[in-house]
């Protein structure tokens, strides 16, 4: 049978299928023309600036770490190129077999794998880590040539902070290292988040951290296309980034590894500082640390060994080491009681050994004296003297001279992490303790005082500046690191602000029997035998400081104690006496009588600065064992002594001399090419003339040629 189709009834249907059909279509081209619009008009900038944004990206440029460099032009931290091979723990699957079969490419050690771990602890998963620095060019075609191994593993060229004299005044120049997550977080808070994109390090200690924005410079920005797959192509523009300043410091280096290498073995810490100024000429903490350990994150055995050591060598002793001043705190009691008229130069006291108070017998450090007067006291060293002035001031009068002068206060230096110390008074007594027997003053306590015990605690940093303001006349200055930067763009020598001095008002013939009774102290008192022979005169007063209390009826003998709990040894100088170019303080640690210990260094840092002397072999062997008076045998010139060497512990052991010039800044490196980033000067390393021009003028100068090494100490 045929069935019969409608011919009309399907060109209807079709017709209206086609009406459907062009009302989809049309209805889909308005929508994506309406969508055109969109995205080509309405959204237009955006859209662009995306696009632009895909094929291009914001590569920032690290700037070069400013130079720091002693008064005489000798280079403390520079900066070197070098490749490292580096690990982006996220875009690695299994990092123990990675680094197991990079090991086999590459030579790392056991320390690179704590260093790294410690790294990976500290940082975000998706930063690349160094587990190998300056690798070789050998090491790096090894590994090239199986960089499809090893996915999130590059080798980078990088410049790396070095500091030429390893442990040489370290705790003064301090160490870079990488920014953790606190530094991090502080510096997306601040202004400064901008600067430090692409930047890994950061200042920690010292001059590096307090003068961090001077030193880091202003990071550039580099605009590079790049394809889909994230590849660049090319470079589209560019700004240079602009290097960190140059920082001059006050410090002579040669001076610092003098007193350093006298100390030798001993803990102890010395401030010197030119009384006319505040300008510290040495800033000594022993013991120190390399600073190249830190560079790229220490490794675990060396952090231990420096954190758990008894002797604390991360400690700055210079400006967080405090100590009971011991004699060396008797002139200043003797001005305050001059300045407050409490006694006169020719008052009596009659020195009996002892001194009763209350029923407690407070004991001399020897045998009786008889009387004495107050240049006597000085020059005998006299306890009872002080002990009856320090119950005649009281303890509220004695805080109320000593505070101005810096004792237990904050000096303000320009580096941080300063201490305040103890400068006790009924007030700081009630503050500090919490039960109310022990918030009470009581007299008895008054009298330790007198000698520098009891609650006496301060810096060295205190003790010179205090030492200076009383060989300067009682004008105060505040003591500074730094004399000023170089800018890396002009090369313009930008002093550093100085503060004008305070003047305490001391009266001109108080100040006069203080000089005369401490000169004595040289000539015919504890330290004579030290400066026998000087052709200088200089003001002095040495000091021992017990490190624990002994007994009232016990007689204190340095054999029976342990070595840590002996007393210290201090001395306080200036010299020459007439018109005092250097004062200083100085303290070794359980070492003693100042006498023996202390004098024999400040004698030598005299012939330093004043005389232009380096003491021999033998004579610092001596001073080092504390066996030495005046200078052993002939003393060598300071310009014929060269202290240039450098140490990277982080490279595995000592830098070749070969690779430093004459004023310690490396040299360019051999056989490396190519990739590595160049390390443009941040100025000429400037002579002492330039120095002392720009440290004399107060105003800015024009830079000089390199100097060929150090030159005279002053």
């Amino acid at each position: 049978m045929i069935e019969i189709r409608n011919v009309e009834v399907d060109l209807y249907r079709f017709r209206d299928r086609v009406m459907v059909a062009s009302f989809v279509m049309l209805a889909a081209f308005l929508l994506l023309s309406l969508r055109l619009v969109y995205l080509q008009v309405v959204r237009y900038e955006d859209l662009s600036e995306q696009a632009e944004s895909n094929r291009t990206a914001i590569v920032p440029i690290v700037p070069n770490r400013g130079l720091i460099l002693d008064r005489n032009g000798v280079v403390l931290a520079t900066n070197y190129s070098a490749y490292t091979l580096e690990i982006t723990p996220s875009k690695v699957v299994d990092m123990e077999a990675t680094i197991d079969a990079l090991a086999a490419v590459v030579e790392i050690q056991l320390r690179d794998r704590r260093r790294f771990k410690k790294l990976r602890d500290d940082a975000r998963n998706f930063d690349s880590l160094p587990i190998r620095t300056r690798l070789t060019d050998e090491e790096v075609a090894r590994f090239a040539a199986q960089r499809f191994r090893f996915p999130g593993v590059d080798v980078k060229a990088r410049l790396f902070r070095s500091y030429p004299y390893g442990e040489l005044g370290s705790h003064v120049v301090g160490y870079i290292g990488r920014i953790n997550q606190r530094e991090k977080e502080s510096i997306e808070d601040s202004d400064e988040e901008g600067n430090y994109r692409g930047t890994d390090y950061i200042g920690k200690l010292g001059v590096e951290q307090s003068y961090e924005t001077q030193l880091h410079g202003i990071t550039g920005v580099e605009q590079v296309e790049r394809s889909a797959g994230g590849r660049a192509v090319r470079k589209l523009a560019s700004s240079p980034a602009t290097p960190g300043n140059t920082v001059m410091l006050t410090i002579d280096i040669k001076l610092q590894k003098l007193i350093e290498d006298m100390f030798g073995e001993r803990r102890g810490a010395m401030v010197a500082m030119d009384p006319r100024s505040g300008e510290v000429l040495a800033f000594v903490s022993k013991p120190t640390f390399d600073p190249n350990l830190f560079v790229d994150g220490i490794d675990t055995e060396s952090w231990q060994a420096l954190n758990q050591s008894l002797d604390k060598p991360l400690l700055n002793r210079a400006l967080r080491g405090t100590y009971p001043p011991g004699s060396t705190y008797k002139p200043f009691m003797a001005m305050a009681a001059l300045e407050a008229g409490k006694r006169s130069p020719a008052a009596i006291i009659n020195d009996t050994g002892s001194w009763t108070f209350g029923g407690h017998q407070f004991r001399s450090h020897g045998s009786a004296l008889g009387p004495v007067d107050m240049h006597q006291s000085i020059v005998k060293s006299s306890n009872v003297y002080y002990y009856s002035l320090a119950n005649e001031l009281g303890v509220d009068a004695i805080y109320d001279f000593m505070k101005p002068l810096g004792f237990g206060q904050i000096t303000g230096i320009d580096i941080q992490g300063e201490v305040r110390g103890v400068l006790p008074n009924q007030d700081w007594k009630r503050k500090t303790y919490k039960r109310a027997d022990q918030q009470k003053w009581y007299a008895g306590e008054t009298i330790s005082l007198g000698i520098g015990q009891g609650y006496n605690a301060f810096t060295m940093l205190q003790l010179a500046q205090a030492t200076a303001t009383l060989a300067n006349n009682g004008i105060k200055h505040k003591p500074r690191l730094i004399l000023g930067t170089q800018d890396s763009v002009t090369r313009a020598l930008l002093p550093a602000p100085i503060e004008p001095p305070v003047d305490l008002g001391f009266k001109p013939e108080n100040v006069d029997v203080l000089r005369r009774a401490m000169v004595g102290v040289t000539q015919e008192g504890t330290s004579a035998r030290v400066f026998a022979g000087a052709s200088y005169l200089s003001g002095g007063k040495t000091g021992t400081a017990q490190a624990v209390s002994v007994g009232q009826k016990d007689k204190y003998d340095a054999r029976k104690l342990e070595e840590h709990l002996r007393d210290h040894a201090l001395y306080i100088a200036f010299a020459p006496a007439e018109n005092p170019e250097i004062a200083l303080a100085l303290v070794v640690e359980n070492a003693g009588f100042g006498a023996a210990h202390a004098a024999p260094i400040a004698r030598r840092v005299f012939d330093y600065v004043l005389l232009g002397r380096y003491p021999n072999a033998e004579d610092l062997q001596a001073v080092q064992k504390g066996l030495a008076g005046g200078p052993i045998g002939k003393p060598r010139d300071v310009a014929s002594v060269n202290v240039v060497g450098g140490t990277d512990a982080t490279a595995g052991g000592p830098l070749p001399k070969s690779l430093f010039n004459a004023a310690g800044t490396p040299k360019a490196m051999q056989g490396v090419t190519g990739v590595l980033p160049a390390v443009p000067s941040t100025g000429p390393v400037l002579s002492a003339a330039a120095l002392k021009m720009f440290a004399n003028s107060g105003q800015a100068a024009v830079a000089v040629q390199p100097a060929a090494g150090t030159s005279s100490p002053r």
